[in-house]
């Protein structure tokens, strides 16, 4: 398989992300090793907080949010998706899993021996982080989790998310008609930039804030990562996702220490999701947990410094 490593030039001058780029290799079956990039910003020696992105965005999209725990005194570690940001990519699509970015994640994890982490995970960063989680619980202190989704086609579910995502018996599924728009339009375009999306929901954004965006791709062969992890959300219960989900979810209805929710009010694709979780996570009850105001799906974009301020207090609050 093709490894492609976009050039360091495309990364010159982006917006209020001045963080030195760190690598740490990591490894899966059956693909070569990659090298995972990695922001580590405040203290080394502070408490850690692990930021992950989800698609089809990178560790920019939390620059803010890295500024304010820094300046808290926490140590920020706010990796990029193996096919996202500066890390590498694989040029074959089928090369990426969820179970194989669970691996990649966990090589840095493991990598940097990350311990006492609170793991805050966004979009993907729920089922990908919170699946590094339910291996290794005790690397981890605690859990933020905003605008994530982890469908399990669990019975639990219905009732209770905003978009229809379930199982309806007689082998029959009921899947949001936006949710398959948008897993169609990922494959059928012949070309796509992340900034589209972003500036559809979190926008307008400024003309750099978008390149920004798009800088870790200088042409289709490189977003080979991004537009598969759309065609990876589970739409049955036999998708692979589904079975690491339920063992992700198992881990949590087991997970003690404390966890927080801070979802947007404005984003109706994982809304519900909030409340599934304070119910199911034993950690999760007594904490403040918190809507964001003024924003839809990419909240760090739209709230990176308010997002920062609740992530902070919790730590602090928790410790």
């Amino acid at each position: 398989m093709d490894v492609l490593r976009t050039p360091d030039e495309r990364f010159d001058k982006l917006p209020d992300y001045p963080f030195a780029p760190n690598y740490v290799v990591v490894e899966t079956p059956r693909v070569p090793p990659v090298r995972m990039h990695y922001v580590d910003a405040g203290p080394a020696d502070a408490p850690v907080v692990l930021l992950l992105h989800g698609q089809p965005t990178w560790s920019f999209m939390y620059r803010n949010v890295i500024r304010v725990l820094a300046d808290a005194g926490l140590r920020v570690i706010a990796p990029d998706h193996i096919g996202f940001g500066r890390s590498d990519k694989v040029a074959e699509a089928t090369a990426y899993t969820v179970r194989r970015h669970i691996d990649w994640l966990q090589g840095l994890v493991d990598g940097l021996d990350l311990r006492d982490v609170t793991v805050v995970a966004e979009d993907w960063g729920g089922p990908i982080g919170l699946g590094v989680l339910a291996r290794e619980p005790d690397r981890f202190a605690r859990v933020v989790v905003t605008n994530t989704a982890m469908y399990a086609f669990d019975p639990a579910e219905v009732g209770k998310l905003v978009w229809a995502h379930q199982s309806v018996g007689d082998e029959r599924v009921v899947v949001q008609e936006a949710l398959l728009d948008y897993v169609t339009f990922f494959q059928r375009s012949p070309d796509i930039n992340p900034s589209l999306f972003l500036d559809a929901e979190a926008g307008p954004l400024d003309a750099d804030v978008r390149a920004a965006y798009d800088a870790p791709y200088p042409d289709r062969r490189y977003k080979a990562g991004f537009r598969q992890l759309t065609l990876l959300i589970p739409l049955t219960p036999n998708d692979p996702c589904v079975a690491i989900n339920r063992e992700t979810m198992a881990a949590l209805r087991r997970w003690e220490r404390p966890f927080l929710t801070a979802y947007s009010e404005g984003d109706p694709a994982t809304r519900g999701w909030e409340r599934y979780l304070q119910e199911l996570v034993p950690g999760a009850k007594g904490q403040p947990h918190t809507i964001i105001s003024g924003a839809k799906h990419f909240v760090a974009e739209e709230k990176g410094e308010e997002l920062g301020t609740v992530i902070a207090e919790f730590v602090g609050a928790t410790r």
